[in-house]
């Protein structure tokens, strides 16, 4: 097959790892001729552009594709992808992010591109955006839903609220699960001495993690609220915050004023290939972000042997087993994480229960069966009678 896949950018981030192994799958495995295309990766939170131009992934960067709303730079994007759409003549369109999503779906639909396929990694319409801005975002989506055969969700959580918003009927969804490299991440306690003591903790101390973007809605403040109430409890306890963002020194300020620097580590960017050691440094992952298609941080925690906190949002109940592989908590809560990370951090055992238990997701997780699903569907859409078809 001829597929290009379409991102709004390569940052460091779940929908972008997941969109690289997917190509890269294709190429190696199936001996597809891909292309991705992409806007350039700006701003803190790192970039793959690198990693895909070793990987062997032909891309092409069209620069004005940027993630805000910009009528004279989105519609210069729009017509750049198609011309290079129609040039790359695809059998496969998939889109990914609502930018990317939106005008590569839009151009690929005008082609007349025999498959065209999105992928919901994570809503783009929230509770937490004013109504004209939720309203307008979810029009385009139903918009953009009608200009593709098929829509890949993350989660189940994703095909439920875009249901539910009235995107597209269910029938026009799947469900893959974001796919990884797994074993990194079975194997990551080897690295656990050796990363503890390059960052300075004790046997005797229990390291709480968090991995997300200093990012609006990605909850590092709850956990530094929690980390107030819990230093008192538990002196044997310290936070690592992983990631780097537009929030960094607001963040910083927040654990300053509440006198907690001597508990906290903040790692800044770090490259996809330390995220397995640095999970292994931990001895529990807490995620407390407010909305997510389904974070890759609460599989790899688990595959890694790791207790996971987090808040029940979106997917994360597809994942986390409550009181058997980690915890979910209602979103904002504060007080019912301190409880849950004060009796984890008194309790080796229980550690290590929930841990193992969580390893047992590993098989759902591993890329080439992501992969592999998703190529399932390209066969499915390019099998149908009547489809719309490439302009040649």
């Amino acid at each position: 097959m001829r597929i290009a896949h379409v991102i709004t950018r390569l940052i460091l981030g779940g929908a972008q790892e997941n969109t690289l192994l997917c190509c890269e799958d294709l190429i190696r495995d199936y001996g597809d001729d891909v292309l991705l295309v992409t806007g350039p990766a700006l701003g803190p939170e790192g970039c793959l552009l690198d990693r895909a131009r070793a990987g062997g992934v032909p891309l092409r960067v069209v620069d004005s594709l940027r993630r805000p709303i910009h009528p004279w730079r989105d519609w210069t994007s729009y017509r750049r992808i198609k011309r290079i759409l129609r040039d790359f003549r695809p059998d496969v369109v998939h889109t990914h992010s609502a930018k990317g999503g939106i005008l590569g779906r839009a151009a690929a639909w005008k082609l007349r591109v025999p498959a065209v396929v999105h992928t919901v990694h994570g809503a783009p319409f929230h509770a937490y955006q004013g109504r004209a801005a939720r309203r307008l975002f979810r029009d385009c989506e139903r918009w953009a839903a009608r200009r593709c055969h098929a829509i890949v969700s993350v989660a189940d959580a994703m095909t439920e609220l875009m249901v539910a918003a009235g995107v597209a009927p269910r029938e026009k969804f799947t469900t893959v699960y974001s796919g990884m490299e797994v074993e990194p991440f079975l194997e990551a306690d080897q690295h656990r001495a050796r990363v503890r003591r390059e960052l300075g903790y004790r046997d005797e101390h229990v390291v709480i993690g968090k991995i997300a973007r200093l990012f609006n809605l990605k909850g590092q403040q709850y956990v530094i609220r929690a980390a107030e109430q819990l230093a008192a409890r538990r002196p044997e306890v310290r936070f690592l915050l992983v990631g780097d963002g537009i929030l960094r020194e607001k963040l910083r300020r927040q654990i300053a004023e509440a006198k907690l620097d001597d508990r906290f580590q903040m790692t800044g960017l770090v490259p996809p290939r330390r995220i397995p050691e640095l999970i292994a440094a931990m001895d529990v992952v807490v995620h407390a972000s407010l909305r997510e298609g389904l974070a890759r941080v609460l599989p790899q925690a688990l595959i890694a042997g790791k207790p996971v906190v987090s808040y029940d949002v979106d997917g994360a109940a597809e994942v986390v087993a409550d009181g058997e592989t980690g915890y979910l908590l209602p979103p904002k809560s504060v007080e019912p994480m301190v409880d849950v990370l004060d009796r984890l951090a008194g309790d080796a055992d229980l550690r290590h229960k929930l841990g193992s238990a969580g390893r047992r997701v590993a098989d759902r997780f591993g890329h080439g069966r992501m992969t592999a699903r998703v190529r399932d569907v390209y066969v499915e859409i390019l099998g149908r009678p009547g489809r719309n078809r490439a302009t040649q």
